[in-house]
């Protein structure tokens, strides 16, 4: 089967990210950009599926500017077979991203679809469910383990209490978790064969999708300082200010 894995282009997550001076978002210019780390875990799993003869193909997709193509390279080099670009300059929001999603798994027809949990810019995590939606495919999110057998996907996945098993029939939508894998290093032969593998370019109006932003960013700013911590004497002054100053008590 076909597995289809979409992969964000973000800050690196090494770097620190500052405000713009009118307020209006992140500046990014001159820093450096990588592929989102969970989409990594993503697909290094369907990598470690092929390997295991359950995945025939795999499809690395993103979508946005023209520069998203490092980001699909550095899938191909991690072991995805070709890859698709759907470029924009618009902001895309995670609607608009589940839409273009649903259309080429239209075109594609995978047997899965698995992507990371969310983004470490936005942090919306909401594109896997919207794209199981949208496609009203089965859904294992946060997914900590992945198992395929006889049409069928047992899934470990992450909650609040502990540990969730869930038995999913393809096809179906995963979205990796941290402790999914540990991705493979890439190797200079594995980039080099990359840049040979094919990458197909097309617009959100070749699939009919309408990537209209919905959401207007009014301001972004940063969270206020932190004033220094003091250290008290005794018990009773520490209970003295938590009583009048921090008001906690």
């Amino acid at each position: 089967m076909k597995a289809l894995v979409p992969v964000k282009r973000v800050v690196d997550y090494n770097v620190k990210v500052r405000v713009k001076s009118d307020g209006t978002g992140m500046d990014i210019a001159n820093v450096k950009m990588s592929m989102n780390p969970f989409d990594e875990i993503a697909v290094e799993e369907a990598v470690r599926l092929k390997e295991k003869g359950v995945v025939t193909e795999i499809i690395a997709v993103s979508c946005g500017v023209a520069q998203c193509q490092e980001t699909l390279r550095t899938a191909l080099a991690l072991g995805a077979d070709r890859a698709i670009l759907v470029e924009t300059s618009e902001e895309l929001q995670p609607l608009a991203v589940a839409k273009l999603l649903k259309a080429l798994v239209d075109k594609e027809q995978p047997g899965l679809v698995m992507l990371g949990k969310q983004a470490i810019d936005d942090d919306c995590n909401q594109t896997g469910q919207m794209l199981a939606a949208l496609t009203d495919w089965p859904q294992a999110t946060f997914a900590s383990k992945v198992e395929v057998a006889e049409g069928q996907v047992k899934v470990t996945r992450e909650v609040d209490g502990g540990l969730e098993t869930v038995s999913i029939n393809l096809p179906a939508v995963i979205t990796a978790d941290l402790r999914l894998n540990e991705p493979r290093y890439v190797t200079l032969p594995n980039i080099m064969k990359a840049k040979k593998k094919p990458l197909e370019n097309i617009k959100p109006a070749d699939l009919g999708v309408d990537v209209t932003s919905r959401l207007k960013t009014l301001k972004v700013s940063e969270p206020p300082k932190r004033g220094a911590g003091i250290k008290v004497a005794d018990v009773a002054m520490l209970v003295e200010k938590l009583k009048n100053e921090a008001k906690v008590i």
